[in-house]
């Protein structure tokens, strides 16, 4: 096997055959601060074979000391207050946050305003908005695609 990739890397030196543009990549972890789990059921959906996201460069960790974004879904509740700061603060930098759906942006948040902690914006400086009661798997994917290309263009 050694010796077939030996001479195929040889093949394309000699035929002048570039390697394609390297593209960025993101490492994305998943905390749900009290949602309904519908945005955790779009999010499941991108990671299947139709969206692939994968092929973009886009996974998800299981660490958020592996993380580049954080993806919150739901509205903040006192109990989950300090593991998503926890969560944020074991993020590696450069980080990024993204509020998935109007409960993790604020909007329209149904239930006892008194287990609710401060909105995501207050906590954290958010950086991706996706918008949507649950957002598609066609808007997470566009919005962290388009997060991608900024990032990469800006280094």
């Amino acid at each position: 096997m050694f010796v077939l990739l030996r001479q195929l890397q040889n093949l394309r030196r000699d035929a002048a055959i570039t390697p394609p543009p390297r593209r960025g990549s993101l490492a994305l972890r998943h905390v749900d601060v009290g949602s309904c789990n519908g945005c955790e059921h779009e999010l499941n959906a991108v990671t299947n074979p139709y969206y692939d996201m994968s092929r973009h460069g886009l996974s998800i960790v299981a660490s958020p000391r592996h993380a580049d974004v954080l993806l919150v879904t739901g509205p903040v509740t006192t109990r989950m207050r300090e593991p998503l700061l926890k969560a944020y603060e074991s993020m590696p930098e450069p980080r990024a946050v993204a509020a998935v759906g109007d409960c993790a942006m604020g909007c329209r948040v149904l239930g006892d305003l008194a287990a609710l902690a401060p909105p995501l914006e207050e906590l954290l400086p958010v950086a991706i908005r996706i918008p949507g009661c649950p957002p598609t798997p066609d808007v997470i994917a566009e919005h962290l695609l388009a997060y991608l290309h900024r990032r990469d263009r800006a280094a």
